[in-house]
Order: C-alpha cells, then sequence, then structure tokens
C-alpha cells in the first residue's frame, strides 16, 4: 500500500470512536490521550507514520504488541491480510475487540497476554509493531520476524525512546536504523525497564 492512502485512512478515521473516557473530547488534537489503566492511545500523526514505516501490503501478516484501543490496530487491518494482536490488559483488549468487530474487521485474530514473548503460533510475521517502549529490542520479537520482514518498535528509557526500524534481509540478517526520538509507555514484563 501507498504512503498516502494510509496516511489518508489513518487522516479518516474517528479517533474518538476508540476512547471512552472525559478525553473523547481532545480526540482530534495531535497528542497523545490517557485511555486508562496506565495506557494511552497514541498521537495520529505517530500512529499513521508507523504504519507508513511498516509498507503494510494486502498480502503480508502483522504481529502488533499492544492492542490498546484498537485504533493502531484498524489502520493495520484494513491494509494487511491478517493481523495478530496482543494485550495484557484484558478490560482494554476486549473492549478495543467489540470496536474492531463492530467496525466488521474479520482479518484479526486477539490474543490476552505478555506481548514482550510475542505471539509464536503463528510466526514468522512480515510486519511486527510495538506499541510499548523496550528496554531492548526483544530477542523473542526477532525471531518471530520473518526474511524480509520489518519491526517497528520504541526502545530506549522511560524519559524518552528512539524509534527503532529493524528489518531483516533475505538471509536473515538483521539490520536496523533509527527514525527518531519518542516517548511510549512501558512494554512490560521480560524486557521492561
Amino acid at each position: 500500500m501507498g504512503n498516502q492512502e494510509v496516511l489518508e485512512f489513518a487522516q479518516h478515521l474517528d479517533r474518538s470512536f476508540f476512547i471512552d473516557n472525559e478525553n473523547k473530547a481532545w480526540a482530534n488534537i495531535n497528542e497523545a490521550l490517557p485511555i486508562g489503566y496506565g495506557q494511552t492511545i497514541s498521537q495520529p500523526s505517530l500512529v499513521a507514520q508507523m504504519s507508513q514505516l511498516l509498507c503494510l501490503d494486502s498480502d503480508k501478516s502483522v504481529l502488533e504488541i499492544g492492542t490498546g484501543s484498537g485504533y493502531q490496530t484498524a489502520i493495520l487491518a484494513h491494509f494487511s491480510k491478517h493481523v495478530y494482536t496482543v494485550e495484557r490488559i484484558p478490560e482494554l483488549g476486549n473492549r478495543a475487540r467489540q470496536r474492531l468487530d463492530s467496525l466488521g474487521y474479520t482479518n484479526i485474530s486477539y490474543l490476552i497476554g505478555d506481548g514482550s514473548a510475542g505471539w509464536r503460533e503463528h510466526a514468522p510475521y512480515d510486519k511486527i509493531i510495538v506499541t510499548a517502549a523496550a528496554g531492548r529490542i526483544p530477542e523473542e520479537l526477532i525471531e518471530q520476524l520473518g526474511n524480509r520482514g520489518i519491526m517497528i518498535i520504541p526502545v530506549g528509557p522511560p524519559s524518552l525512546q528512539e524509534l527503532i526500524m529493524v528489518t531483516k534481509d533475505q538471509e536473515g540478517k538483521i539490520f536496523t536504523q533509527s527514525i527518531e526520538y519518542v516517548r511510549f509507555v512501558e512494554l512490560k514484563g521480560k524486557y521492561g525497564w
């Protein structure tokens, strides 16, 4: 999918639909907003950018770590063959599933659990996106990334992280590239702070 298509879809996706609390009124501003349980819905520009960096394709599978509100998931599902999404907080994961079901998405599989270990059962994945910050890149996710795959993940300490693009070539060699500085909530589990 072209980057312009992803950007246009993201711009027209109603972010307020994915927010259940008093922050719904602020859905149109380009800021991260709290969605409860210590989690946030990322700012629309960053969600669009991370989606574009993945080079989404209707023939490719995506592993998403951190379903959250389901906002990023909707974009992934619209432009991918299948999305496997993992959320550790049952209330958020179940609510996101209800929202995405109501939007008619049938190409999403859901798991409530520790996303830092990925979802080995359906690996390898063509694309992996992590929407929480890790202290370092999880080895399990690198293993679950298919050859010629792309992973986008924030890595670094609590105050500020680097958005890293990890690519795996045809032979399975890993390359990393720093995109920009970002601020995300913590990826809980083995790779948290």
